[in-house]
């Protein structure tokens, strides 16, 4: 029996999906997991787990791929968890479970949650019709909506992906980091913005950006646009991280940097970000825009400077700032680092798992 994993955009060791695994099966090596990811999946990362990998999904197909897959692994015994869950699985999932659903028998975690109307009485409808559901939020705010919705048993796991036996914290300054996927709600188009005001006064602060793409190493138009002006604007101490770093390359990009995370407050009012807490466990303070988790994390602890806005010479003053004391910001966000435990942050969902398995295993033996 096992722990069914559904991710099917997970196509290398790369990016969130392989990392936010990777986490998991950390914090529960023992657990019988069996991962269905993308059919020309290269991961040879997530091979080395030994866990059974299934390469399932092919990308035009994977809405219909995961309806019948979703109908076969609810027929079986073992728990059902969808790690990046979207309205499309929980409509699925409610759609297919049959008339009862088992508790502790299928997990959807939302690491973002948009409500309309008509969505929300949906969810709401949802609610009562599948009381056992396991709903988990990557921010209390989107758990606290789950709760308010009518779901029981929901949680907040905060996406903790860091490793912190991979990377040894820095406290001296050695660069300004942007890690990540080169996206709009990421706020690259402001990391460029700054890099050329950077440059324009003549400050030679080392700067490493990272310019990889989505899951499939695609940019939408204006993420396209802005590396298109980082790379005519030739910054002799620019370096560009243009393919998708490995788990341990990803890692190596932390210490004794200052973090920039412009993020959208749209975009992550009510979500955290993983590459938060990969630069927290290596030291690295962190320069976000107000009115985030993110923000909120950095304001407790002092782990580096929050922001108002996101412009060129608002960030460049708070980069400077915390250069000028690295120590002490690096010593605070390796503090901060050590609040949140990746074990810990996963509890709520090994345990529904642990009960799952034990449930079944005694009606084996009945």
């Amino acid at each position: 029996m096992y722990v069914e994993i559904v991710e099917p955009t997970l196509v290398s060791d790369a990016g969130h999906c392989a990392a936010l695994f990777g986490s998991l099966h950390r914090a529960a090596p023992d657990l019988p997991f069996r991962l269905w990811i993308d059919r020309r999946a290269q991961a040879p990362g997530v091979d080395a787990t030994g866990v059974a990998t299934v390469r399932h999904f092919a990308r035009p197909l994977r809405r219909p791929q995961s309806l019948l897959l979703y109908c076969r692994l609810l027929r079986a015994e073992g728990p059902l968890v969808v790690p990046t869950a979207t309205w499309f699985d929980l409509r699925a999932i409610d759609l297919l479970c049959g008339s009862t659903l088992a508790p502790d028998r299928a997990f959807l975690y939302f690491h973002k949650l948009r409500l309309s109307p008509g969505r929300r009485a949906a969810l709401q409808a949802s609610a009562r019709r599948r009381p056992n559901l396991h709903l988990l939020g990557a921010s209390v705010e989107i758990a606290d909506r789950l709760r308010e919705a009518g779901f029981a048993h929901v949680d907040a796991v905060i996406p903790i992906n860091a490793d912190a036996t991979v990377v040894t914290p820095g406290e001296v300054f050695s660069h300004v980091l942007f890690a990540g996927a080169a996206r709009a709600d990421k706020g690259f188009g402001h990391v460029v913005d700054w890099v050329g005001y950077m440059a324009s006064r003549g400050d030679a602060m080392p700067v490493v950006v990272q310019t990889t793409g989505d899951h499939y190493g695609r940019h939408d138009p204006q993420p396209a646009a802005d590396l298109a002006r980082l790379r005519a604007m030739q910054v002799a101490s620019l370096r560009t991280v243009d393919d998708t770093p490995d788990r341990l390359a990803y890692a190596r990009l932390f210490p004794g940097s200052i973090c920039l995370q412009p993020y959208s407050r749209q975009e992550y009012v009510d979500k955290s970000s993983s590459v938060t807490f990969d630069a927290l466990v290596a030291g690295a303070p962190i320069v976000t825009l107000s009115g985030t988790p993110m923000a909120r994390i950095v304001a407790e602890t002092g782990a580096g400077i929050v922001v108002d806005d996101a412009q060129a010479p608002t960030l460049h003053a708070a980069v400077r700032a915390i250069r000028d004391d690295y120590p002490r910001y690096s010593r605070l966000a390796r503090a901060a680092g050590r609040r949140f435990d990746p074990a810990q942050a996963w509890a709520p969902l090994v345990a529904g798992l642990r009960r799952a398995l034990a449930r079944a295993d005694s009606a084996s033996r009945a």
